[in-house]
């Protein structure tokens, strides 16, 4: 049987070598889900939902709503298990891969490449941004900095006035950039130039690195 951590490492691996360049980052809260993996190319951005042969359907229904707000393209990987049902429970713009352990390793399958996802919500996507890569793109768009806003009221003004072509090119630089060894001094720097009270530092899970 093969269990979730078994099948991530050679996962990743499998899709670096068919994106590029690429970044992979783990366990992503979107909403009311938590997305396995998210992948950034310098296209789009990619939801990766891993049901393991130790896994059900359970949430999975919930899991694609939240999904199909956020991400460009959705993939979901699962077990020899799943292989014969999973085509039922997703929608048919879901990429499927399917894997299977096999003497020496692990064996993947393209069952369905991903199309593009028609319900992304923009209103939502912008959300994956932290306020200070928000106000990086307010800036390069010359925009107002919105200081004294709330990061949703800001979010919604980019998403209003940014072609949102030029504005994905732009979302997608930020992700490439973001460097989690970082991000506590970059929140407290943003905080301390537009007045607000820093925040205490604590640890952050280590992505992949690209």
């Amino acid at each position: 049987m093969l269990y979730d951590k078994d099948i991530r490492e050679p996962l990743f691996e499998l899709l670096e070598e068919k994106y590029g360049k690429s970044r992979i980052f783990e366990e992503k809260i979107i909403g009311g889900a938590r997305a396995d993996a998210v992948m950034i190319t310098e296209d789009a951005i990619y939801g990766i939902e891993i049901k393991s042969d130790a896994d059900t359907y359970a949430r999975l229904s919930r899991q694609v709503k939240y999904y199909d707000y956020y991400y460009d393209y959705n993939y979901v990987v699962v077990g020899s298990s799943h292989g014969n049902h999973i085509i039922e429970h997703v929608p048919d713009y879901w990429g499927i891969i399917t894997v299977e352990e096999i003497q020496g390793g692990l064996d993947f399958y393209f069952l369905r490449e991903p199309q593009t996802n028609p319900n992304v919500d923009w209103s939502r996507k912008i959300e994956i941004l932290w306020r200070f890569e928000l106000a990086h793109i307010l800036e390069i768009n010359n925009m107002p900095a919105y200081k004294q806003k709330s990061k949703r009221f800001v979010g919604d003004k980019i998403v209003e006035n940014v072609s949102h072509d030029i504005l994905q090119k732009q979302f997608l630089v930020e992700l490439f950039e973001r460097d989690y060894d970082t991000i506590a001094d970059r929140i407290n720097e943003y905080r301390k130039n537009n007045g607000k009270k820093a925040r205490r530092k604590r640890k952050y899970k280590r992505r992949r690195k690209s």
